[in-house]
């Protein structure tokens, strides 16, 4: 099972390979470019579930890259750890104030880099690293495609467990439903606002058997929240 679709932004030919053979190596389904603007049609093509980007590529530099990745919905939380030789403290600020969640100064080892993408991924995408999800009484092994709801198993077809495990990753955060297609049905250009409301209203069905609180809320004109607060 892939460990999530990463996307390699390196011009170094060398060292892109090195990676690419380790990420492969670790189970991660890894694309490579070293064009800044190749980079931004990839991620829209196929959004990524972590960026590996340099600061210094061919075209639009890695910082522009950065910027430009964090203003497009679909990519705005993508976790990026950019690579650079720059070791100056204004760089590394600067880097992270454009919105990058990691910074890995060269020379480095692919085991120091494997290890910070293991760290951001546990921190921001718990689910792509192989950990449990929890939240409001709800337990999700991503891995092994488990849910328990105070400790009953919870059943739901695909498309309801890609819905929560999204909500899961994001507790509390109000999702449009264009932002939900665009998130869970990436591929898919016939889903329309109308199937995301049909399958919130089944995952609401599973997850609130039994007469459970609703977890799931709606937010008028808005979208829908995964919120302890409650749901319609």
């Amino acid at each position: 099972m892939s460990k999530g679709k990463l996307l390699l932004v390196e011009d170094d030919k060398s060292l892109a390979e090195l990676l690419v053979w380790h990420f492969t190596r670790q189970e991660f389904a890894v694309r490579r470019t070293a064009d800044g603007e190749e980079a931004l049609l990839l991620a829209e093509e196929e959004v990524p579930d972590i960026v590996i980007l340099d600061w210094m590529i061919e075209g639009l530099s890695g910082l522009e890259v950065c910027r430009r990745l964090r203003r497009k919905p679909a990519t705005a939380h993508v976790p990026i750890i950019m690579l650079t030789a720059r070791g100056e403290e204004v760089d590394r600020i600067r880097g992270l104030e454009t919105g990058a969640d990691d910074y890995v100064t060269k020379p480095f080892s692919p085991n120091e880099l494997m290890a910070r993408v293991g760290a951001v991924l546990r921190r921001i995408r718990p689910a792509l690293a192989g950990e449990m999800l929890r939240y409001g009484g709800l337990e999700m092994d991503a891995a092994a495609h488990r849910i328990r709801r105070d400790g009953r198993p919870v059943t739901l077809g695909p498309t309801e467990f890609r819905l929560l495990r999204h909500f899961m990753e994001h507790p509390g955060r109000v999702f449009s439903r264009e932002r939900l297609i665009d998130s869970v049905w990436p591929h898919d250009a016939e889903i329309d606002a109308r199937t995301v409301d049909v399958h919130v209203r089944r995952l609401r069905r599973a997850l609130n058997e039994g007469g459970k609180p609703d977890l799931i809320r709606t937010v008028r004109s808005a979208g829908y929240a995964l919120d302890e607060s409650g749901g319609d």
